[in-house]
């Protein structure tokens, strides 16, 4: 088997078979074959596209690519939650400690962010202590144990991926559908669960913009993951405006034990029910999710969802103190409020620009090697739909220095829109693709 014949096949729009694919992926991974020629096949897959066997075939060639995360020591069964990721979503730091209140074992691979805030594992670090060091036993027996662990993911999780995502990245082959769920779902299957719930984000702060495109990708990453044997659903949730208000690292850890509280953002709350019941309904705790969503709710209101999330970063390493008294985490020194120039309806929030602000602040990572600060970031007052006065406070700006306030006041205030007219409203989940 030759690569130069593999790349002419599907250059003339032929279907590449299952033993052509793994060919490819396994002599990359090793470094049999150059990146010149995987950059030639990947571009010929851009146009041509790929069929759904071709797509399932690289999935799976891919997730065997390195380790195969067993999780069969951990009793009951394991659903994994994957967000496609957006800005202020602490989604997973609300979701996974009320699945296990409820008895769903969540055993999840996290990594850091890069982009406007760190990722699920730098927000954790805001617990002082807090380590996701884990070998696999330490990472198996927690979950027995408490019914959460969070360890980062081994450079032997799925390293086909990681190197094809590099080369795509540099060559302009992205934005492929089959490519991006095929990259998507072979880390979901290398790290083992049973079942896999997707958050798939669209709006101005998604990858996806357009919800057709949200639509296609939540169904073909269900048809891969159900082809691949694991119960997978996707709830489809806006990404139009930041999730909750607050967007950087301890902050959004701060609104995430809120809601924990119950007294959790309004956008924030549905997506955890929405997400949680289908985590519910997979795992076997739940017939249906009116059962499932009655559940999320009473482990909420008897505490035992926040008790959960202290155990966990105790567990650890990390001060479950700081669950109970958020002034533990880091703050920032600087605290600036930003005024409405005008009256009005907030008519529409840029959000990827509210993510430029936590960035510009030092809230994430501009490179892979980049230090996050973790007390910095923003807070919105005022969403799309609110009347605000002149003078209002639209937001809060937590910033190490002062002398980043002014450039990232000017970029919120010009990703606000302020109209007369109060604008009409989107449902905030748009679809559940594959329901259970």
């Amino acid at each position: 088997m030759r690569m130069y014949d593999i790349i002419m096949k599907k250059r003339n729009g032929g279907e590449l078979t299952g033993e052509e694919i793994g060919f490819f992926v396994d002599g990359y991974t090793k470094g049999e074959i150059p990146d010149y020629q995987v950059s030639a096949l990947m571009m010929a897959v851009y146009f041509r596209k790929m069929t759904e066997r071709e797509t399932l075939a690289l999935t799976m060639a891919m997730a065997h690519s390195g380790d195969m995360l067993d999780l069969s020591g951990i009793d009951g069964i394991k659903v994994d939650k994957h967000s496609t990721g957006g800005v202020g979503d602490k989604t997973s730091l609300v979701l996974t400690p009320m699945a296990a209140a409820c008895g769903i074992p969540v055993a999840k691979m996290s990594g850091r962010g890069l982009g406007h805030t760190g990722g699920t594992i730098d927000k954790l670090e805001s617990f002082p202590g807090f380590s996701t060091d884990l070998t696999t036993e330490q990472f198996i027996r927690n979950v027995n144990r408490i019914g959460i662990a969070i360890m980062g993911q081994t450079a032997d999780l799925a390293p086909a991926d990681k190197k094809l995502y590099a080369l795509r990245d540099v060559t302009a082959t992205v934005d492929n559908l089959s490519l991006i769920a095929s990259s998507i779902m072979s880390k979901k299957l290398a790290a083992g669960a049973d079942a896999i719930v997707l958050d798939v984000k669209t709006g101005s702060g998604a990858f996806m913009k357009e919800e057709a495109d949200a639509r296609a990708l939540a169904e073909e990453m269900v048809r891969l993951g159900n082809d691949a044997g694991r119960t997978t659903v996707a709830v489809i949730s806006d990404m139009d405006q930041p999730l909750g208000y607050a967007v950087g690292n301890a902050l959004e850890v701060k609104e995430a034990i809120e809601t924990l509280k119950g007294n959790g953002p309004e956008d924030l709350v549905e997506l955890c029910m929405a997400l949680g019941s289908q985590m519910l309904i997979a795992g076997g705790k739940a017939a249906d999710t009116e059962e499932a969503t009655g559940k999320l709710q009473a482990v909420i209101r008897d505490g035992s969802a926040l008790r959960k999330l202290a155990e966990f970063v105790e567990a650890q390493g990390g001060d479950p103190g700081a669950v109970y008294d958020p002034g533990l985490l880091p703050k920032a020194p600087v605290i600036h409020e930003v005024k409405s120039p005008a009256e009005g309806y907030i008519s529409h929030i840029a959000c990827d620009e509210v993510g430029i602000c936590s960035l510009l602040l030092g809230g994430g990572r501009e490179t892979k090697d980049s230090t996050i600060d973790l007390s910095v970031g923003i807070v919105l007052c005022k969403k799309v739909g609110a009347y605000v006065k002149r003078g209002d406070t639209l937001a809060v700006i937590h910033a190490d220095h002062e002398s980043k306030l002014a450039e990232v006041e000017k970029r919120y205030l010009n990703a606000c829109a302020i109209t007369s007219a109060e604008p009409a409203r989107a449902p905030f989940i748009r679809e559940i693709i594959g329901r259970q």
